[in-house]
């Protein structure tokens, strides 16, 4: 069974929608217990860092995630749930899960593109594209440079570690729109939002 967190904090419903499509058995959870006994668990999340790890206090939820992962058992973060994985977020200077090393960061006010210098929205909000690093199971039959959706004002700043593999993306700057360590997998970007490719990285994340 496929645990999906849910710590009031957003998108919990359209990632079980999801994967109720792709045919896997998933459940929407606060339960710190079954967290920790699930084949696979999905963190997903929008909203601010400060509400989200004070969510997570009052589910009881911080030792579950942090058990989880250090166990090296299948996780999957998405969005808030990416930048949660880090070790202080920027927004609302929140000490977060410190589970990856690096700090979440704001994309700068005068944000620009790149080869032409016209002024980029903050919050990113559409499909960009992400570039994948090598080869990974998370991305199988995906090629490197498909266009996934993002809804972001922030963003992760990762700290070189020993076997992290990075998935990039060009918005005014270069920056990490996923990570993957082991069993532990995460991302920027809504794979549930981002139709057929991303299904495919979901369902791959769930065999």
């Amino acid at each position: 069974m496929i645990a999906i967190v849910d710590y009031g904090a957003g998108n919990s419903a359209s990632v079980l929608q999801a994967l109720t499509h792709l045919g896997h058995r998933a459940e929407v959870t606060s339960d710190s217990g079954l967290v920790a006994r699930a084949e696979r668990v999905i963190f997903p999340g929008v909203g601010a860092a400060g509400a989200a790890m004070a969510s997570l206090r009052r589910l009881d939820l911080l030792g579950a995630l942090r058990e989880r992962i250090a166990a090296d058992r299948p996780f999957l973060g998405i969005c808030l749930g990416y930048q949660l994985l880090f070790r202080f977020s920027h927004e609302d200077k929140t000490e977060c899960l410190g589970a990856l090393p690096g700090e979440v960061v704001r994309f700068p006010d005068d944000l620009r593109e790149v080869a032409d210098g016209r002024r980029l929205k903050v919050p990113q909000i559409g499909w960009n594209r992400v570039e994948f690093a090598g080869s990974h199971p998370l991305w199988r039959g995906i090629d490197s440079g498909g266009e996934f959706y993002f809804v972001h004002s922030y963003y992760p700043r990762p700290e070189t570690a020993p076997g992290m593999t990075l998935m990039h993306t060009e918005y005014g700057l270069r920056f990490a729109s996923g990570v993957v360590r082991g069993a532990l997998c995460a991302c920027q970007f809504h794979p549930e939002k981002s139709g057929r490719l991303g299904l495919r990285l979901l369902d791959n994340f769930c065999r």
